[in-house]
């Protein structure tokens, strides 16, 4: 550990900065918070405090020996890269477009195979969408989406730099979480904006699985799956989840992966109900119900 702890300690000024960036978005949220409760635009505080307590809930996980999964998961990789990229000012921008093309992939992985849906739909579950809503991620992420930034670490990128390209898109997307920000033109077509985001949140048909994007939304523009917002967006699941419980919003797309996966025939169904994408079901599926 004392290894991994020098190399964090060479970008001692990063994370600082880093951490003064947060504790202003923090500010930030707060305030959107307070002016919303005084002005009577939140409608569900329920749905705000639930984004708080998860919110808390990874501040503790992660300050645990389950929050060094992520770290640790990808300094075990490190050796195996044949080769390393040095740390210079073009390093950091490579790391930053690889970082940022990564969690696409990621993203958009997430919302295609269910059980990894699992876990992101606690992010999608809120039927309000403000900078809160930013707050409401899944406790076990960490435990999983480091498997995700190996490739950049096998293709030489420091994990340290890594680490802090993910921060940095990660931190990003913080600010789009508000419906106070309207469209911001030629940067809606480049950049994840609130615009753009807020069409992610969507549950319209036209909405659903689009705009992945970490900062730039280039890459939804290549891949096929960039939509500019149109119509007003309904947020929350294709189903309303029916709890403001912490808890339950956590375990509740597990909770029905295991039942369908019970009423499964054979392995064939049972891959389909955990692997396939969310909602998912044989063609004959009504004579399982």
């Amino acid at each position: 550990m004392n290894a991994i702890d020098a190399q964090f300690a060479a970008f001692a000024d990063t994370f600082e900065a880093l951490e003064l960036i947060g504790l202003i978005f923090l500010l930030a949220i707060v305030s959107e918070t307070l002016w919303d409760i005084f002005t009577g635009q939140r409608k569900k505080l329920g749905e705000t405090f639930a984004n708080f307590a998860i919110a808390l809930g990874n501040h503790f996980l992660e300050r645990t020996l389950y929050g060094l999964v992520f770290i640790l998961g990808l300094f075990l990789i490190a050796p195996f890269a044949p080769f390393s990229i040095p740390i210079t000012w073009w390093s950091w921008i490579l790391a930053l477009i690889a970082a940022d093309l990564t969690y696409y992939w990621m993203h958009r992985w997430e919302h295609e195979i269910r059980i990894l849906w699992a876990y992101h739909s606690v992010h999608h579950s809120s039927s309000e969408f403000n900078l809160t809503t930013g707050l409401r991620l899944a406790w076990v992420e960490g435990l999983i989406e480091w498997v995700f930034f190996v490739p950049m670490i096998l293709l030489g990128v420091d994990v340290v730099q890594t680490i802090i390209a993910l921060v940095i898109v990660v931190a990003y997307q913080t600010w789009i979480h508000t419906e106070k920000i309207g469209k911001l033109g030629w940067a809606d077509r480049i950049f994840n904006t609130p615009s753009v985001h807020r069409v992610h949140h969507g549950s319209n048909k036209k909405y659903i699985d689009r705009n992945y994007g970490g900062i730039l939304i280039v890459w939804d523009r290549l891949f096929g799956t960039y939509q500019a917002e149109e119509e007003k967006v309904v947020y929350g699941l294709a189903y309303r989840l029916g709890t403001s419980n912490p808890i339950m919003i956590n375990l509740h797309e597990y909770w029905q992966i295991i039942k369908d996966a019970r009423r499964s025939r054979n392995i064939h169904e049972l891959f389909g109900y955990v692997f396939r994408p969310p909602g998912w079901k044989p063609k004959n599926h009504l004579q399982n119900v």
